[in-house]
């Protein structure tokens, strides 16, 4: 029996236990929330076809902070932008509210059963092994090395400017900082240096290329479908599709992570002796295979986890930052007063760091730098590149909620009975724009709300590990690379804006916000070419007292 017969009969199956499920539990008809655009399909063409959080946006402005929309069969699911109810499923309770397996059988795909992948007692041993990689004393000591592999890109971007006839030459900005990162990803995490800034052609950046996009971008009809009713497959045939499966993407992932998990297991196996002969590195895979080797049994990670762990670094920690320098990029060339007043306040360090003697920005420069960190809490907030998080209620449970609900019979409530089985998206980007917690201007991209108290960080609710933001999630499962994300981010956005200043093309107003489990900036009418941003980059002059800067005449 073919793969398509399989499906059809488990389409055929979805919907008599949709239709079932629909009409013998706890209801979340009276909740708010759009219109069903088709029985079979729900609302989920409008969720999932347009650009990010466009429909998180819309729903949240029409119904609040917890929508009721439709998915296959006339299936309820909910959309939570709720900070009392996100710190309860995150926080609270998080173990009660996992992933969908259909979401971790995608986490597999991607980077195979890491601590993405993982779930309850599974999840706490894989974030224990993996904690001591990611403190806050070993993410500061990455700055230097994410400095210098700005540096390396910067380098290079000089040499093409000073060759170009106008002394200005427009850039694909994710193309380079996707090398960059990489670059740093590689050194700091695993003491390897790809090169990918020196040579185009490295072998693990060019599977990761656009690959988000090429995989996930432009769902059609079929594969939003798919989607929805995939919950109702076994996690045993899912794995099964993952694993034979012949579509482009899901082949293209397999060639990406059977190259991902060949250069792990070299890497496993040289950490591994070099730890034997007491010569461990302090980057974050040798910590990582220390605290496995320190174990007791039960603790300990499987060699094929640990491959996935490596997976999982390497691409959630490249991806998820070059696409978030990006989109900051884009912000700053679209409001050139933002981009001048952060400038000015990097010189103005780096004039006192060269007066003092030194030759590079530390952590101290950077807490010290209140408008450079406002603009990096800005993007993190207006352009978070994880804009969805996805959760499945485990039993019967009541969300409580930060402000009452009218339902749509006109009752007001205060906190929200859930059924066990139920969908959550958590929109991590609609609560980034919740007016609430944001201010009234939440949707304008406005660094002052950081300096002005509008943005309060201490929060009546709090969730996440971050300024409150859910950028990073909140909870057990937060990111556990969040402090080395914001170090490098601080690092690059020094470095280049410090150096080079950054203007719209003609393409500018064209970019989207491709949703594709990530969001990544793509360019309308070619999105088939994968991530694209492309900016007009010059030098940054300017004259005065202190100067120091690159490329200052």
């Amino acid at each position: 029996m073919g793969p398509v017969f399989i499906t059809a009969g488990f389409a055929a199956l979805a919907i008599v236990y949709g239709v079932y499920r629909r009409y013998s539990r706890i209801s979340l008809a009276d909740i708010p929330g759009p219109e069903s655009a088709s029985f079979i399909m729900g609302n989920l063409k409008e969720l999932y076809q347009g650009q990010a959080a466009e429909a998180d946006f819309k729903w949240q402005a029409q119904f609040g902070n917890i929508v009721r929309f439709k998915g296959p069969f006339g299936e309820d699911q909910l959309m939570i932008s709720d900070p009392a109810a996100l710190q309860y499923i995150f926080a609270k309770s998080a173990y009660r509210f996992p992933k969908p397996h259909d979401r971790r059988a995608v986490s597999q795909m991607i980077n195979g059963k890491g601590i993405l992948w993982a779930d309850g007692d599974d999840h706490k041993r894989h974030r224990k092994i993996m904690l001591p990689g990611f403190g806050g004393p070993e993410s500061k000591a990455f700055l230097l090395l994410f400095k210098n592999c700005a540096e390396s890109m910067s380098n290079k971007w000089m040499e093409i400017i000073s060759n170009s006839k106008d002394g200005s030459v427009v850039f694909d900005i994710p193309t380079w900082l996707s090398r960059a990162t990489l670059d740093a990803i590689g050194e700091a995490a695993f003491d390897v240096r790809f090169s990918s800034i020196d040579n185009d052609e490295n072998a693990l950046a060019r599977s990761y290329r656009s690959i988000m996009t090429d995989v996930f971008g432009s769902p059609s009809d079929g594969q939003v479908l798919f989607q929805g009713i995939s919950k109702y497959i076994p996690l045993q045939i899912l794995e099964y599709f993952i694993e034979t499966g012949k579509s482009p993407g899901i082949v293209r992932m397999r060639e990406s992570g059977s190259l991902a998990t060949s250069v792990a297991k070299q890497l496993v196996k040289d950490k591994g002796e070099m730890l034997l002969e007491g010569k461990g590195s302090r980057d974050v895979f040798s910590l990582l295979v220390k605290a496995n080797m320190d174990a007791n049994a039960k603790a300990k990670l499987t060699e094929e986890e640990l491959f996935a762990q490596m997976r999982t670094i390497l691409f959630a920690g490249h991806e998820t930052t070059s696409n978030t320098i990006s989109w900051a990029l884009l912000e700053l060339a679209r409001r050139p007063e933002i981009q001048s007043r952060l400038r000015a306040e990097i010189w103005e360090t780096e004039a006192a760091v060269h007066a003092r003697g030194d030759v590079s920005f530390t952590i101290a420069d950077f807490d010290a730098m209140p408008y450079t960190t406002a603009v990096m809490k800005e993007v993190l907030r207006f352009c978070c590149v994880a804009y969805h998080s996805h959760r499945c209620a485990s039993q019967d449970d009541v969300l409580p909620l930060s402000q009452p609900i009218t339902t749509r019979s006109g009752e007001v409530i205060r906190e929200l009975p859930v059924p066990k089985g139920t969908r959550i998206v958590a929109s991590i980007a609609a609560y980034n724009r919740n007016k609430e917690l944001w201010g009234e201007d939440a949707h304008v991209f406005n660094p002052d709300r950081w300096l002005d108290g509008v943005a309060k960080e201490k929060k009546a609710t709090s969730i996440g590990v971050y300024s409150n933001l859910m950028t990073f999630i909140g909870g057990v499962r937060s990111c556990i690379g969040w402090r080395f994300a914001v170090i490098e981010i601080q690092a690059f956005l020094t470095e280049i804006v410090g150096k080079f200043e950054f203007a719209l093309t003609d393409k500018t107003e064209l970019v989207r916000r491709e949703a594709c489990l990530v969001m990544a900036p793509t360019v309308e009418g070619e999105v088939g070419n994968g991530v694209q941003l492309p900016l007009r980059v010059s030098l940054a002059r300017h004259t005065g007292k202190g100067c120091q800067t690159l490329g200052c005449k």
